[in-house]
């Protein structure tokens, strides 16, 4: 009796980088760059510049209460955000951005979280009104980009 090969699971692509190398190892174009360059042929570096360059990236939209408790935030100029508060954002972040952030007292760190989280809220805010038009029931509606 012959044995079946055994199926990897496939891992969703990351970025640009990702589909570049599922493409030349299906046609069968990674090997002859191996052969021919050797091992270390450049392709993990180029494959992880482009992955960053070009990322594939999905936002979850925001829910009423996520909405809501931004518009608070951002409607209040701030120089530190409380714990409580820090809490709530990282759930946002995490949860829209499909991120595993864990808790920091990075300064900078907390710069990045809240420049995406605006970015989102943001691109939310500017389809805002064409979502109401289109839809009055439903809080989601599907971004196309964050930067």
């Amino acid at each position: 009796m012959e044995s079946k090969p055994k199926q990897t699971r496939k891992r969703k692509p990351k970025g640009l980088g990702d589909t570049i190398e599922q493409i030349t190892t299906a046609t069968g174009i990674k090997k002859i760059v191996k052969f021919i360059a050797g091992e270390d042929c450049g392709c993990t570096e180029r494959k992880e510049k482009l992955n960053k360059i070009f990322p594939y990236f999905k936002p979850n939209c925001l829910d009423e209460d996520e909405y809501n408790y931004l518009t608070e935030f951002f409607s209040n100029k701030k120089s530190s955000i409380k714990p409580s508060e820090q809490t709530k954002l990282l759930s946002i972040y995490n949860r829209a951005l499909n991120q595993k952030q864990e808790p920091t007292t990075c300064g900078d760190c907390w710069r990045d979280i809240i420049k995406k989280i605006k970015t989102l809220y943001d691109a939310y805010e500017s389809n805002w009104s064409i979502w109401m038009v289109s839809d009055k029931h439903s809080l989601r509606y599907k971004l196309k980009a964050i930067s």
